[in-house]
């Protein structure tokens, strides 16, 4: 059942929004060679409640961090750990804030140091695939619509799109109704109505899209292992507009590539 939010209450999630957004942008300042990625992990989770908000993620079925951290051929779900950022990775930072009763989510994908120009393509793809999904979330379109968009335009450039993870409503609780897939038919699925709210979150793959889930239970990689781009944004379909409540510009001020 779609759970349709009250302009309040897309204000609440906006505002959820917002400190997960300064969130990304403080984890930006350190997302460089040789730090660890549990040192990510403690900066998210100090901010967020210092924010008197709670990270979405942790203790969520379990997950034991405030980050899911994916490294390389990674998808997403990994676990932060001491393992130090080097030369030629690409990291995806997936992070959600709950606050005043309402959960918000985006992800961004980062290069470090010296990224060989076809990752680096990949990751740009990616970020613009998210985009070009969003324009398609409007009122009158189907969820269908959304993820036609994304696989039309990454599959022309040679990538591939993961099937088995999607996108998804959220609010009041992290997960809800509709599933948002990247990739599908136009004009298939649920209409689109003013006071959804989605994630939108392209993950593509360099090589196969297949992928395998490692013995940990949560940590989703390639079946090639080759690379993985994934962004994200929690977008509300408004009656004469969208609007993309979670931001990257903090991001983007630390961050440039």
């Amino acid at each position: 059942m779609i759970q349709y939010k009250t302009s309040e209450e897309v204000q609440l999630i906006k505002e959820s929004a917002d400190i997960l957004g300064q969130a990304h942008g403080e984890v930006a300042k350190y997302v460089k060679e040789g730090v660890k990625t549990s040192f990510l992990d403690k900066i998210a989770e100090e901010f967020i409640r210092d924010h008197k908000a709670v990270p979405s993620f942790k203790g969520y079925n379990g997950f034991p961090s405030s980050l899911c951290i994916s490294v390389n051929e990674v998808v997403v779900h990994g676990f932060p750990s001491d393992y130090e950022l080097k030369d030629g990775d690409i990291i995806s930072v997936d992070c959600g804030v709950f606050h005043q009763g309402f959960h918000s989510d985006s992800a961004y994908t980062y290069p470090i140091g010296e990224v060989s120009p076809s990752v680096i393509a990949l990751l740009k793809a990616t970020r613009d695939s998210l985009y070009l999904g969003i324009e398609q979330a409007v009122v009158g379109n189907r969820i269908g619509d959304i993820g036609h968009t994304i696989q039309k335009f990454v599959e022309a450039k040679g990538y591939t799109v993961v099937r088995e993870l999607v996108g998804h409503g959220l609010g009041r609780k992290l997960h809800e109704a509709p599933e948002v897939p990247n990739y599908g038919k136009k004009g298939s699925g649920p209409l689109l109505k003013a006071g959804m709210v989605i994630a939108i979150e392209p993950m593509i793959n360099l090589g196969t899209r297949n992928i395998v889930q490692e013995r940990d239970g949560w940590t989703i990689r390639t079946a090639d292992r080759k690379p993985s781009a994934h962004y994200e944004h929690t977008v509300a379909i408004l009656e004469n507009k969208t609007e993309v409540l979670t931001t990257h510009k903090y991001i983007e001020e630390n961050f440039k590539f």
